[in-house]
């Protein structure tokens, strides 16, 4: 999910490298507790209003740019983020954030089906919220209010 947002990356950037940081931008975070922070080993917690709880462990951190994080359950698989922000013309960035979803199911055809009718537009649906939040952060200097751009299935109450 790419979105343009009319700020300099580095307010994009200084927004998405402080420590709980998902506190501000994301409609569905409720706690965003920090272990460690900034850097390649950074580690916090993203506590979803649904109640999930999901570990963040950051693998690379590229300074003004973006990092790569695996994030999951405890004890359960993990998916891979990237977040990365590029400068764009005329006072505007792009902040993308790329995900490969954990395996659902053992059986490849299946999960394949299920990422393309399930997964996919769920995931969508979320990332457009979290990008909407980093913008409506950046630009606003606000932080977003619970499910500020609708309700998510998955992480809302």
């Amino acid at each position: 999910m790419t979105r343009e947002i009319s700020a300099p990356a580095e307010d994009v950037w200084k927004a998405v490298a402080s420590p709980g940081y998902l506190e501000k931008v994301h409609p569905f975070c409720e706690r965003n507790p920090v272990t460690v922070w900034p850097g390649s080993a950074a580690r916090d917690e993203v506590h979803y209003r649904s109640g999930w709880v999901y570990q963040r462990s950051f693998a690379d951190w590229i300074e003004g740019a973006g990092y790569d994080l695996d994030i999951g359950a405890d004890g359960e698989p993990t998916s891979h983020v990237t977040w990365r922000i590029s400068t764009h013309t005329g006072g505007v960035c792009r902040l993308t954030i790329s995900v490969w979803p954990r395996a659902i199911t053992p059986i490849p055809g299946l999960n394949w089906l299920v990422r393309l009718v399930i997964i996919g537009p769920m995931m969508r649906r979320y990332l457009r919220s979290v990008t909407e939040g980093v913008e409506w952060f950046v630009t606003t200097g606000e932080p977003v209010v619970t499910d500020q751009f609708g309700r998510h299935p998955w992480f809302s109450a």
